[in-house]
């Protein structure tokens, strides 16, 4: 209850026009998942939430469909873990499971009410998953203290609208200590959004 009262205060500081994401991972059966839903998004506000696809389009399909918000699918995780299962070749191959999970799960939806996690330590596989779901929105996760690198990212994830949602928790959150810990912060999350639109200008995106 006391972790649920500090998330409400969390929210009710911030301001109104930042896309909230819960970054909860949610992935249960139908009926849980709908109460899922409507917690982060009816009752908290949340414009979109993680979610786990390992069991399945009933894990899924409770958070699509709502106007406005989304369903961020993990689709390929940039942790070392993700070697575990992701990678595996599917009924013999060439098909790898993360790219059966992305084709499947985005026919579930569209790309009004579905992205995907992408992680970005690995640019070659971030191609992939654009070249499968090319109108897509992206959050990438692994720039910075993970050591992906933003351009690379950008190369590899962007299309045509951008396209990217890139984060950096650690290298931000940790950015400085003591005193210089919010200024700390509060610059590399500039520097970081610079380095962002520098790239865009130059594609011709903004």
């Amino acid at each position: 209850a006391a972790g649920w009262e500090s998330l409400e205060r969390t929210l009710e500081a911030m301001p109104k026009d930042v896309f909230l994401i819960a970054d909860a991972k949610r992935g249960d059966i139908g009926n849980t998942a709908r109460k899922y839903a409507e917690a982060f998004f009816d009752r908290l506000g949340f414009d979109a939430v993680t979610v786990a696809p390992y069991m399945g389009r009933d894990a899924v399909t409770p958070f699509l469909g709502r106007p406005g918000k989304w369903a961020i699918v993990l689709g390929v995780t940039s942790n070392e873990g993700a070697l575990d299962f992701q990678f595996l070749e599917v009924n013999g191959g060439p098909d790898r499971l993360f790219e059966v999970v992305v084709d499947q799960v985005a026919t579930w939806g569209s790309s009004d009410d579905t992205m995907f996690v992408a992680g970005a330590t690995r640019p070659e596989v971030l191609a992939e998953v654009r070249r499968r779901v090319p109108d897509h929105f992206l959050l990438v996760p692994g720039v910075g203290a993970q050591g992906g690198d933003l351009g690379q990212v950008m190369d590899a994830g962007m299309n045509q609208d951008g396209g990217l949602l890139i984060n950096s928790s650690r290298g931000i959150l940790y950015a400085g200590t003591g005193s210089d810990a919010l200024p700390a912060a509060r610059r590399a999350a500039l520097e970081l959004q610079q380095a962002m639109e520098a790239v865009m200008r130059v594609k011709g995106v903004v």
